[in-house]
Parts: structure tokens; sequence; C-alpha cells
């Protein structure tokens, strides 16, 4: 029915609906209730921002996809965020995940909803769902990985360039076999809500390479492979690895403007992975942030009161409120431009209001402080035992009146009079 007047107002010009409207409609909707314990290959989907505190320009985003399955993580530093890189970051997963992929599930995002990225998913015979707006429950899964494993890495700075996601695809390298083969993390068993309270049960604590090894509809040739990847792996240098990364992505944004066209050295951990061993437990202090984290929040300093112009007339404005307990403000501030006009006018209204407010506020509390009754019980009060104070003879009282009969009972037609 607003449709002419929409169009009206507009001018004649009519929005044109976006293209990745139309196929985000034909994508279906996959909630969080919806996963019955899939095979491994279904991943969701989502993608984390480094843009900093500011989302302008052009900045690096992390492309994140989690085995719902497993939890087996893959994290890939896209330079931009454009549907092309999204599509070459898949091709990419499929040769990083032990197992071929079965299906993707995205967020809403116009770089997943897009003439590129859908496509190529049904034309690669891959499942493609999608969750609901702003309901974040939906990926659950690749929700927790972005704040545990990402921003865990990463942090919450700026980065951009190409040479600092070549840095951050060395990190995401050695973190990807860190995380899934010797980080163990729990898994959702059970959940029941009673009344309000919503009751949840675990799985025991593994990695995704150990429930990998553990689900049935993972061939055995995979396993085998994982298990000789496993047996040439080590956590130490792996860790090695992570934080020298970390430490150059941090020595990157602490150079921001200050030769930034120099590149900084590629550091080799792990030629020193016994050294790094051995200072492992003294070289990081506890609590200590990370390179990459954010800054420490400063503690907050609270304001010191300035001086106000009602400070040297305190003393007269409440003898005026005392005298005249009716008194406006703008009553005290007329009194006070005609004492004092260089320094008073009724700009000053909103300061006398409140300093008005808190003396009323304060003749109050005296107020009721004197008038409170005793609570003390070793006097008791003139007059008959009820305190009343009444020391007279007691008012006549009429015999008691006996109620015979009930309005029901008696089958009158009209109502009595109350």
């Amino acid at each position: 029915m607003l449709g002419p007047t929409k169009l009206a107002a507009a001018g004649g010009r009519r929005r044109r609906m976006g293209f990745y409207s139309a196929i985000r409609r034909e994508v279906p909707i996959r909630t969080f209730n919806d996963w019955k314990e899939p095979p491994p290959g279904f991943c969701e989907v989502d993608m984390v921002a480094h843009g900093g505190t500011s989302v302008a320009g052009s900045f690096i985003q992390t492309l994140t996809m989690v085995d719902v399955a497993t939890g087996w993580t893959e994290c890939m530093a896209l330079v931009t965020r454009d549907g092309n890189l999204v599509v070459e970051a898949i091709k990419r997963s499929q040769s990083s995940f032990p197992w071929l992929l079965r299906g993707v599930d995205f967020d809403n995002d116009s770089a997943f909803m897009n003439e590129v990225v859908v496509p190529w998913c049904r034309n690669q015979k891959l499942e493609v769902t999608r969750s609901r707006a702003y309901k974040k429950n939906d990926q659950a899964f690749v929700e927790q990985k972005n704040g545990a494993v990402v921003r865990r890495l990463i942090g919450y700075g700026r980065f951009d360039g190409v040479e600092t996601a070549r840095v951050m695809a060395r990190l995401y390298a050695a973190a990807r076999l860190y995380v899934n083969f010797f980080q163990p993390s729990f898994k959702l068993a059970e959940k029941r809500r009673e009344g309000a309270k919503v009751i949840k049960r675990y799985h025991d604590p593994l990695t995704p390479y150990e429930r990998a090894l553990a689900h049935r509809q993972v061939p055995e040739a995979v396993k085998r492979q994982l298990r000789e990847q496993y047996r040439t792996l080590d956590p130490v240098a792996l860790l090695a690895e992570i934080r020298a990364a970390q430490d150059e992505l941090g020595n990157r944004v602490d150079r921001r403007g200050v030769n930034g066209a120099v590149t900084l050295p590629a550091a080799s951990p792990l030629s020193d992975a016994g050294e790094f061993a051995k200072a492992l437990g003294m070289a990081t202090e506890p609590g200590e942030p990370r390179a990459t984290h954010r800054k420490p929040k400063r503690r907050y300093k609270k304001r010191v009161r300035m001086p106000s112009k009602l400070d040297p007339y305190l003393a007269t404005i409440e003898s005026w409120v005392a005298a005249e307990p009716q008194l406006t403000a703008l009553a005290i501030v007329g009194r006070l431009t005609e004492r004092d006009p260089g320094t008073f006018s009724p700009k000053q209204h909103s300061i006398v209001q409140r300093l008005l407010k808190a003396l009323r506020t304060k003749a109050a509390e005296k107020l009721l402080a004197s008038t409170a009754p005793s609570t003390t019980t070793d006097s008791q009060a003139p007059g008959p035992v009820d305190g009343s104070g009444y020391e007279g003879p007691d008012p006549p009282t009429g015999p008691p009146v006996t109620q015979t009969s009930t309005w029901a009972s008696d089958n009158v037609a009209s109502p009595p009079p109350w």
C-alpha cells in the first residue's frame, strides 16, 4: 500500500534488489539443532576481520573452517574480502583436510552469498547451507574457534598487506598442526532444559586427531596417514614457530608508519627448539599477553571536582532556601544576577537547579531523622494500654447486631442498598 508513496518520495527511482539477496533466499537454512551427528566433511565457514578499531579500507581477513564431527580447524589468511579469494581458500582447504569435503555452512555475509561462491560449491557437489541472520549460535562450532584459535593467535590489531598475509600464513601452517594434533577440546554431548535451568553434558576432552581416529566413518587409509604424520611432529618446535610468527606480527604492528617499507627478516626458530623448550617455563610471566594481543586496559582515573561559581554563594543560597522553601531555581539565579551581573546569567539555571535539588534532599533527610518514632520500650506512653494518649471514658458501645438471614436465602428481588 505504501509502494506508490515511497516511489514518489524517492523521485521515481526504484531501489534495485541486490543479486546476492536472490541467491541467499535460494540457500536453505541450517540451525544449531539441525546437526545430527554428521560424518566428517561437513564444515562451518566464517570470516574474522583484522581491521582493529576501524573497518575502513582494505585489511586482512581470516577464513576459518571447522569440521563439525571432529573439530578439525583450518585457517587461511585472505588479503581482502572477495568471493574469488574465498573460492581459492576452499580449494586449498580441500587438500588440507584429511578427508573430502561434503558440505559447507556459511553465514549471510555477501562474501559468501554471491554469484561466485555458491555456484562453485554446488558444481563441486558440496551441500551449501546458511545460518539465520543475527543468530550467532547457528554457527557455534566455528564461532568458538574464532575466539579460541584465531583471536588467541592473532589478537585484535589491524593487519594489511601481502607481506603480513604471508607471515600469518606461516603462523597458521604451524598452528593447524598444533591445534589439530595436540590441543584437546570439549564437545557438547547433551543439552536439556529443566524449567529455567539449562543442563549441559560434555564428552571427555579429545584432540581433533583423536576424534578422527575414533570415528567409524573415517577410512582406515586416512587414519593410517594421520598416525604417520603424528609421529613426525614435534609440539615444542611447532610452538616455537608460532611464537616467532607472533613476534614478527607484533613488530609489524609497532613499526606501522615508521619505516613501513622495511621488510623484517623471517625468524628460524626450529634450530633452537631445544633452547626454547628449556626456557619455556621461564620466558613468559603468568598472565603476560602475547605481542599480537590487545593492549591492557588502563585503570580509570576519577575526575577531580572543579571549583564551581556557586561555592562563594553557597551559604547565602542555603539561607534563602531555609527562609523560603518554595523558592525556585530561576528566582535564585535572578537574585545572584542582581548581586553579580558579570558572573551569573540565566545560563547558570541548570547548575543552580542541581544544587537546589541536593539542598532539598538534605533537608528532607534531616526532617525524617528528627521526626522518626522512638523504638525504645523502657517507658510506656501515657493513657490506656493502646498508647493512644486518650485518658477519658470509653465511648459507649451498642449490643452486637446478629444477622438472621442472608439476601440470597430471602429471595429478595432487588439487591440490598449497599
